[in-house]
Order: structure tokens, then C-alpha cells, then sequence
């Protein structure tokens, strides 16, 4: 059978083939990379006899060749050759001898192959060792051969696809050729080598053979458009260690005196802006031997005059010398409004990655402006007092029980200001530290800053605080020794009241009833956890413990390779924790660090953070009106279906490649034009944690070392491997369509880059919001997203995800509390994965589950949910992401009711009108004028009988004309009609929904 090789397609117009003239070229779908590999080697074989020898100058980055095995196949039968054998193989070259059964014509060598192993979503790639299964005959007859062998003749290096293809950048440089390229230029501590965009630098360790055809220049020379974000490289190839390069450029000017400004032209690599808007500047060091890319970048004035502009970029190590590359860029006539961003293989967006798009602290609806009235801060639903000193004296909020609304009475946190103790060891007292009182020294509506200082003739603590317009507040406290000493303690007080330390969340402890005495230790190295939720359903405060060196730590599956530092100040060597207990008529949270030894001058930052809960009321009538349909189907059959909002997954045929939402954008487009012309909302999956391995940047990123993409052991994938090679975390992986994702670092310029996607996403593309499956990103973050997709009356829905967190990997933390940064800027909670359902109790749902002390309402995951609990937080499961998801019969009952302008009393308002007489079946009301829609769940041991106690008033009904009748609901409940005073029957885990009318 003769094969159809395909025709090559050079990466890079012009460009020359292999030294030896052999193409690389690549052949889709010609064979089953999964037993095969990715690659093979083309031969033909025109010889005659039972033995053919080849010699393949395939020049791998990989390592350790003669450990991996070699699979020949049949051109003619595709069958693979047993006669096999091996002799020299290195990353050069190798020698493979087989048996031509078919005799003359075409033979393949694959040199890569593997298998995966372990879980379908994280495979561990391993390649295949060598085997010997050739026979004693044959092997005898290659012995006796000698070197007198027809020779087989390389025609073609194929991959894959061009995907996996080696071709230019990964085609290594043989010893020999590097070392007479070191030689020549002895004299050099460094040599560089401009490269296009389009050609990614790859490789750290090995130069491209293509740099040794061309050898080191001085000069680059591109095209570009008017407007356009142009990039291109500076290949560093170091002869000697370099220490913090730098790269200046100068004016580009034309020939007519044309100026493109300096200012114009950066490097990413040493200069750019941090994700919180913060200049950044990047050390740059390069070992003796290894290979840095230095992407650089020139934004060409949109009014630019057509012109050839010539310049130059120095690249001077701190020891020196200098060298200067010439550049010189045409400008042609081609005017670009949007910088060329919508062909971002050109690299065009990399200039995302310091962009400062909705950095500035503007008030996000539904907040207010805060309000600043003496030492008052008001904001929307809750007040901070604070005191001389700069904590909070006194913290409250004006939330109903019934989260619906506001309440004129305050709702005080705290019996007694926030306060510091610092205990002396001499004699067990505490320090007295006179206080100056508190400067505000920024005022605006988004943000309050404030200073205080304190002290004595031994300590002196200054605290700078600033609070948000959601209710954060960042205090950094700096303690200063201004002399030699021993303390037995240093402690911060948090004080509650006790109707509001109802519950607690965070800390080992899972979310519910807060227990009578609760002692913690650090444990960092193990668990995510510096800080707790403490409170009720209408008040309440985060916090958690930092100091000046705190990191975000990774998190959903990979904690342990990134955990939290410990503070040195909290934690102070393992000796700080926080206990929680009653002292009196408080409730109070003691955080303390334990004996230490202060020496003059030495400085300590105990720095925590407060999140005052809830965030605003909940927002009933969304939660009844918008339904979830969560995956991508036809836009009739959804709408069919009565859904509102469509969120698509990642890999699906419109949003196929994780977190990176941008190559199938067209598709998701028409996808999107579709649903809105049929009155429907569609949101994507796009998040940070992981980023898929088709991002067009991903080599770019990798050459910032370890800002974007996190240290780790490598492995997974096979493609990960060969063309990442080793220094990565492997992430998500989707066996249909190969995506294979790496574990992003944590707060990085990707952040930047992610925003400014969002933005374009939601104005090109007429995305609707997001859907986030867990978060990697903080607040800063969260709140410039918020900005962009709200942005021109855009509706920027978010739903947050998330598997429960509490578990090994995850270091034991709460999905509620470790997300609650977030939960001002969500629309909907979907908890999750892994939760049961079943055996946990109902403080548990109220505080991990359904989001209501914070202001949201959810939705269930795990085997679609009970509804019957659920539907006592008005939640129901995600139609139809799980088995057993489908909400429809409820939804049906909500519109029958008219849930719309309803009025939802939780079962945990003392004024609740409708209570059963057991303490284990509970009943929420969702009132409206002369109806009501009771829902009753069980957490009893066993089935029950309840009576319902009804208070008519508070109801609005008038007894003797009401009834009361459990609607047919599939999969729900039987129809039934029961009388006012009627036992009602109650199945263990499950329950009723009423109408009393």
C-alpha cells in the first residue's frame, strides 16, 4: 500500500529544511499516538536482503534515548517488525537495524512511545522501555553482517500534528557544532540570537540547530502595522554566567526623522507591572551554558508615518559588556484599531500582561460609596467605629434575621474594641501603650486609609489600615523593640458578642454551631489554614493572620506543593495559635504568638485581614428567575427546557482548551449571538489555576521562569514532557481532545492578561459572565473582572464552584471560607463536589452550603443534591451536569406558586410563622399576600410525624378559610391535602412542599 506523505508547511515563510535536506512535515490522524507516540521517522528502504541498518540524525531535546523504545512498522502492512534491534543511540543520532519484510518501500520508526498511566485526568505519561524480541537467528545474522548492510534512507521527520511538531525551535545543535560556536567566539561572554515571534524559544539547555546554521546576530529586522503590539525575541546564549541583564533601547527613528519613542519599546522579562498595578522590575540571571529568551515588545503609535524605523536594543549584564542589536522595523500602511489582538498567534496580546485595566478602586453596584463621619466608616448594611488606636472599636451590620433586607437596629459584633496585649515575662502584666489617635489619610469612595501609632519607652506599634467598599479591611501592624525584650505573649483580642458568634467556620473546624472551647496550632506545612468566619446568619467577621512575607499558597488538589509560609510573627516558631471560648459575656477569639525574646530594633508584623459578613441581602427573585442549564447543547433545547443562563465548560467545540477561551472564539460567538436572539444568557468556564498547553503564549510565559507557571517535578502528558521537559506542576487533562493543562503560580502578571481577556471576551465575543471552578486569584483580581464584564450594561454574572476543600491536598480548609474574598462579587454559589448531602447537619448547609450569611444563595452538586434540604435554603440542583439533576418539576412549583416578590423566612427566624414541633425537622417560609410556599426538610434519625405550628398572623391568613396541599411534584412528593391540625408524615432525609392559601 502506498502512503500519502503529506506536503511540508514550513512554520516560517522561507525558511530552510534540516541541514540534510530531510523535511520535517507532519501526517494528522496517520497513527495512534497513544500505543505509537507522537513522532516517527520516515524511512526508505530500496536495498535487498533480510537486514536494513539506518542511521537517523533525529537530534532530541529529550533525554536518555537508549532507555526509550524503538517501534518499527511496516509501510506496506503496517505491521509492526519483530526483527528488531538497536545499536548507537543518543540524543544525536541512532542506529536502528530491522528486518525489510516487505522488501523494498517505505518503513516507519517510532521513537517516542508511551502509555498513561494512573487517573484519565491527570495521567502520568510514561514512555516504553526497550525490548528485545528479535530471534537468536536474526540477531546472529546482523552479528555476522558486519558493517556490509543496505542502507534504509530518511526521508521525513513527522509528527503528529503540527502541535507536537519539534520543528524549528526543538531540532537540537550536536556537542560538536556547539562547541566550534563556543570557540569561535572565545571571546564573547554571551552571544545572542534575534528570533520572529512566530518562533517561540523552547529550549534552555540546547541551541537550535537552526541558530547554528545562521549563527549569533547583531541585527533584527520585522514588519508592522500601524497601532500594532509587536513582539519579538532576544535568544541569550550565556559563555559565562550573567547576572541581572538589562535591556535599553533607544528611539527608533526613519530616515526622515520619524520618531518611534523609547518609551515605546520594553522587555518583559525585566520590567513590567504587577498584578495589583505595581511596578514591577524582574531580575535576569543566566548560567553559563543555558539559553534565555528575552521577549521584547514595541507599541506602534496608531498615526505612525509608513517608514522603515531603525534603533537599538543593548543588553548589558551587571559585570558587563554590553551588546547592541540594530533594529529595524518597517511600518507598512496597515492601520490596526485593536493592536492586532484578534490574531494573538502573532503574540499580539502579550502586552496583556502589564496591562492596568480596572485597577482603580471604583464602587461596584450593589455597593455604596463609603461614608467617613469622625472615627465612622459607613458602608453598605454595616458601620465600623474605630478606636484611638486604629482597630475596630465596634463593627456592625443592618441585616434582617431573614437576609432579605435591612433593619434600623444594629446588629453589634463586638462587646469591646479590637485590641493588642503585650504580656511582659518578668511579671505577667500588660504593657500599657499610649496612643496619638488615628489619622485618615485617604478618603475616597471606594477606599478609607487610616494611621495610628503607639507606644512606650520599650515597644512602639504602628498600624496603617485601609477599608473597602465590601467590607474588607487590610491592617498591617508593625511591632518595634526600642529595647532588649522578654515577652511572654503578644495577643490580639477579638471580642464578639455571643448571639453573633453563633458559628464558626475555618481552622479544622467544619462550617456550623461553634463549639464551647475550640483550641488551634499552626500547622502550615499541612494545612491551609490562618484565619476562621465567625458569626450569624445577619452578622459576622472573617479574619485571618499574616505577616509581611505572606504568599498565596496553591490550592484545590495541589496545597502541599505550595503551602503558606508561616508568619514569623503569629506563628513565631509554632508557639502561636488562637483559641476560641466565652469570657463572660463575649465570645473571645484570642490570637496569640507565644514567649519571645525582642532584641532593639528588631521589627514584627502582625498583620491580619477582616471581611465584615454579609455582604448584602440575598437576592430572592434572582435566584427564581435565573436557572442554570450547565453544558453545551443546542440553544432550542435549552430554552425548551425553561433555562435561563447557559454556561459552557471547557472542552466543548466553542471553549475547548481550559482557561484560555480565545481559539474557538468565532464559534462561541455565532453560540452566543444565538442564545441572546432567543432571550438567553451564555457564561463561560475561564478561571486561573491552570492554563492549557494550546495557549498561544505558553512558551513566552515559561521564559519568566517561575512568575507565571509554578516549580514542580514535570511529568504527565507526553507533550508536557517533550516540550516542556522538567520544572512544571501538571494539571487537568482531557484525554478526547488532548488539553493538557499547567498549575499556574499564584499572584502573577497572568492576572493582568486575564482581565484584559475577560474585557474582550465580554465586548467582542458578548460573553455574559463566568463560570469559576474553584479560584486561584484574590480579591484584587475578582473585583477588576466584576468591573469588566459589568462594564456598558453588560450583566456579569459570576457562579463559584467549588469541590470541598477539606481534605489532605487541599490542606484542610473550607470552600466558604477560603473563597469568602470573593462570595461580594458572586451571583450564585454551586457547592459542590464532594459535600454530602445526606449526613451533615443543617447548621453545616446553612454556613458551607448555601451562602446565605454572606449574601448569595446556591445550588447542589454532589448526586444531585437533597432537594428536600435544599429547597428550605431555596436551593435545587444544576440541570444536568449529575445524575438525578433535573430541577423542572420544582422550577414548575415555583412558577405555579409565582416565587417571584416572595418573601423568604429561613427556618432560622425566631419569627418564623410556620414551625414543626420536632427540633429535627425544620420549615422555611416563602411568603406572599394571602399564600404561602412552606418547605419542610427532615434531619431526624428516622421517619417522623410532625405538626406544624402556625402562627396565622404572622402568616396573613385567615385559618378558617385555609388550606393546606402538597402539590404532585415527580420525584419529589405524591399530591396530598392536609388538615390545619393533620399529622403530616415525614420520611427520614426527606420532606414536603406546601401551599397554605
Amino acid at each position: 500500500m502506498k502512503i500519502k506523505l503529506l506536503s511540508f508547511v514550513f512554520l516560517l515563510a522561507g525558511f530552510a529544511a534540516y541541514s540534510q535536506q530531510v523535511p520535517y512535515t507532519n501526517c494528522p490522524n496517520c497513527w495512534l499516538p497513544d500505543s505509537l507516540g507522537n513522532h516517527r521517522v520516515v524511512l526508505e528502504f530500496n536495498g535487498t536482503g533480510k537486514i536494513a541498518k539506518a542511521v537517523i540524525n533525529w537530534r532530541r531535546r529529550d533525554n536518555d534515548p537508549q532507555n526509550k523504545r524503538i517501534i518499527v512498522e511496516d509501510g506496506a502492512t503496517h505491521q509492526k517488525v519483530v526483527n528488531t534491534k538497536t545499536g548507537t543511540l543518543n540524543r544525536e543520532y541512532g542506529e536502528i537495524y530491522f528486518e525489510p519484510v516487505s522488501g523494498k518501500g517505505v518503513y516507519y520508526v517510532y521513537y517516542l512511545p508511551y502509555k498513561n498511566e494512573g487517573r484519565s485526568n491527570y495521567p502520568k505519561g510514561v514512555y516504553l522501555k526497550p525490548e528485545n524480541i528479535a530471534s537468536a537467528d536474526w540477531l546472529k545474522r546482523v552479528l555476522d553482517a558486519g558493517n556490509e548492510l543496505p542502507s534504509a534512507t530518511v526521508r521525513e521527520f513527522q509528527s503528529i500534528d503540527a502541535f507536537n511538531s519539534f520543528y524549528p525551535m526543538e531540532v537540537i545543535a550536536t556537542k560538536d557544532e556547539t562547541n566550534r560556536l563556543v570557540k569561535t567566539h572565545k571571546a564573547d561572554k554571551f552571544l545572542v540570537f534575534p528570533e520572529d515571534r512566530l518562533n517561540s524559544i523552547r529550549m534552555e539547555n540546547d541551541l537550535p540547530e537552526r541558530w547554528i546554521d545562521r549563527g549569533p546576530q547583531d541585527n533584527f529586522t520585522g514588519e508592522v502595522a500601524k497601532g500594532e503590539n509587536f513582539a519579538f525575541q532576544l535568544g541569550i546564549y550565556a559563555l559565562q554566567n550573567l547576572d541581572d541583564v538589562k535591556i535599553k533601547f533607544s528611539d527608533l527613528k526613519s530616515a526622515a526623522g520619524q520618531v518611534i519613542k523609547a518609551q515605546n519599546l520594553f522587555c518583559m522579562n525585566t520590567n513590567g507591572v504587577a498584578y495589583d498595578a505595581n511596578l514591577l522590575t524582574k531580575t535576569v540571571n543566566v548560567a553559563a551554558g543555558k539559553i534565555q529568551a528575552m521577549w521584547c515588545g514595541i507599541d506602534v503609535p496608531k498615526n505612525a508615518v509608513a517608514a522603515t524605523y531603525t534603533g537599538k536594543a543593548i543588553l548589558t549584564p551587571k559585570d558587563g559588556p554590553a551588546k547592541e542589536i540594530r533594529l529595524s522595523i518597517t511600518v507598512n500602511n496597515i492601520a490596526l484599531a485593536d493592536g492586532g489582538v484578534n490574531e494573538p498567534w502573532k503574540m499580539t496580546r502579550l502586552k496583556w500582561l502589564n496591562s492596568t485595566m480596572a485597577q482603580q478602586n471604583t464602587v461596584i453596584a450593589p455597593y455604596t460609596p463609603l461614608v467617613v463621619s469622625d472615627h465612622s466608616i459607613s458602608l453598605l448594611g454595616r458601620k465600623v467605629e474605630l478606636n484611638n488606636d486604629g482597630f475596630p472599636k465596634q463593627i456592625q451590620t443592618f441585616f434582617t434575621p431573614e437576609m432579605t433586607g435591612y433593619s434600623k437596629l444594629p446588629n453589634d459584633l463586638l462587646t469591646e474594641a479590637i485590641h493588642f496585649h503585650f504580656t511582659k515575662m518578668a511579671d505577667g502584666k500588660n504593657m500599657t501603650l499610649k496612643n496619638q489617635g488615628i489619622k485618615f489619610t485617604r478618603t475616597e469612595p471606594g477606599t478609607v486609609q487610616w494611621k495610628a501609632s503607639s507606644g512606650n519607652d520599650t515597644l512602639q506599634m504602628e498600624v496603617s489600615a485601609s477599608m473597602e467598599f465590601d467590607g474588607f479591611i487590610a491592617y498591617t501592624v508593625k511591632v518595634k523593640a526600642l529595647q532588649d525584650v522578654d515577652l511572654k505573649d503578644i495577643t490580639m483580642h477579638i471580642p464578639f458578642t455571643k448571639d453573633v458568634a453563633k458559628y464558626m467556620m475555618g481552622l479544622g473546624q467544619k462550617g456550623g454551631y461553634r463549639p464551647e472551647n475550640f483550641d488551634w496550632k499552626w500547622d502550615v506545612a499541612h494545612k491551609n489554614q490562618d484565619g476562621a468566619w465567625i458569626g450569624n446568619v445577619n452578622a459576622g467577621l472573617q479574619y485571618s493572620l499574616r505577616d509581611e512575607k505572606y504568599v498565596r499558597p496553591l490550592n484545590t488538589n495541589f496545597y502541599l506543593q505550595k503551602p503558606l509560609l508561616l508568619p514569623s510573627s503569629w506563628g513565631n516558631d509554632n508557639k502561636g495559635g488562637i483559641k476560641v471560648s466565652g469570657a463572660g459575656k463575649a465570645v473571645l477569639a484570642d490570637n496569640y504568638s507565644g514567649e519571645r525574646k525582642l532584641i532593639k530594633g528588631e521589627e514584627l508584623y502582625y498583620n491580619f485581614n477582616l471581611l465584615i459578613t454579609p455582604f448584602h441581602p440575598v437576592n430572592t427573585d434572582f435566584q427564581w428567575a435565573t436557572r442554570f442549564y450547565h453544558a453545551y447543547k443546542p440553544i432550542d433545547t435549552i430554552k425548551e427546557i425553561g433555562a435561563s443562563v447557559i454556561n459552557i465548560h471547557h472542552a466543548t467545540a466553542i471553549n475547548p482548551y481550559i482557561n484560555y477561551p480565545f481559539i474557538a472564539w468565532k464559534k462561541m460567538k455565532a453560540y452566543d449571538d444565538s442564545a441572546h436572539a432567543e432571550g438567553l444568557k451564555v457564561k463561560i468556564y475561564n478561571t486561573i489555576r491552570e492554563l492549557s498547553n494550546h495557549a498561544y503564549e505558553t512558551f513566552a510565559l515559561r521564559s519568566l521562569g517561575h512568575e507565571i507557571y509554578s516549580p514542580g517535578k514535570g511529568g504527565g502528558f507526553s507533550w508536557l514532557q517533550e516540550h516542556l521537559g522538567d520544572d512544571y506542576i501538571a494539571a487537568w487533562f482531557v484525554p478526547e481532545i488532548k488539553d493538557a493543562a499547567i498549575i499556574n503560580s499564584g499572584m502573577n502578571r497572568w492576572h493582568n492578561y486575564y482581565v484584559e481577556g475577560m474585557n474582550w471576551l465580554t465586548q467582542n465575543v458578548g460573553i455574559d459572565g463566568i463560570y469559576l471552578d474553584d479560584v486561584a486569584f484574590d480579591r484584587v483580581t475578582m473585583k477588576r473582572i466584576k468591573r469588566v464584564l459589568t462594564a456598558d450594561g453588560h450583566p456579569g454574572i459570576i457562579d463559584l464552584h467549588s469541590a470541598n476543600q477539606y481534605n489532605k491536598n487541599d490542606g484542610f480548609n473550607n470552600s466558604a471560607n477560603l473563597y469568602m474574598e470573593h462570595f461580594p462579587y458572586l451571583n450564585r454559589l454551586w457547592f459542590g463536589e464532594y459535600f454530602d448531602y445526606e449526613k451533615n447537619s443543617p447548621d453545616f448547609f446553612l454556613t458551607e452550603v448555601s451562602g446565605i450569611p454572606f449574601g448569595l444563595m446556591g445550588e447542589m452538586l454532589q448526586g444531585g443534591g437533597n432537594p428536600w434540604r435544599g429547597m428550605v435554603y431555596g436551593m435545587t440542583n444544576r440541570i444536568p451536569w449529575s445524575d438525578n439533576a433535573d430541577p423542572r418539576p420544582i422550577w414548575k412549583v415555583w412558577d405555579d406558586f409565582g416565587m417571584k416578590g416572595s418573601q423568604m423566612i429561613g427556618y432560622w427566624v425566631d419569627a418564623n410563622p410556620v414551625k414543626s414541633d420536632n427540633d429535627k425537622v425544620l420549615a422555611t417560609v416563602y411568603k406572599k399576600q394571602g399564600r404561602a410556599l412552606v418547605s419542610i426538610a427532615s434531619w431526624a434519625e428516622s421517619d417522623t410525624d410532625i405538626v406544624l405550628n402556625i402562627d396565622w398572623e404572622k402568616l396573613g391568613i385567615n385559618p378558617s378559610e385555609a388550606t393546606i396541599t402538597a402539590p404532585e411534584i415527580k420525584n419529589f412528593q405524591p399530591g396530598k391535602t392536609f388538615g390545619l391540625n393533620e399529622k403530616i408524615h415525614v420520611e427520614k432525609g426527606r420532606g414536603w412542599l406546601l401551599i397554605i392559601k
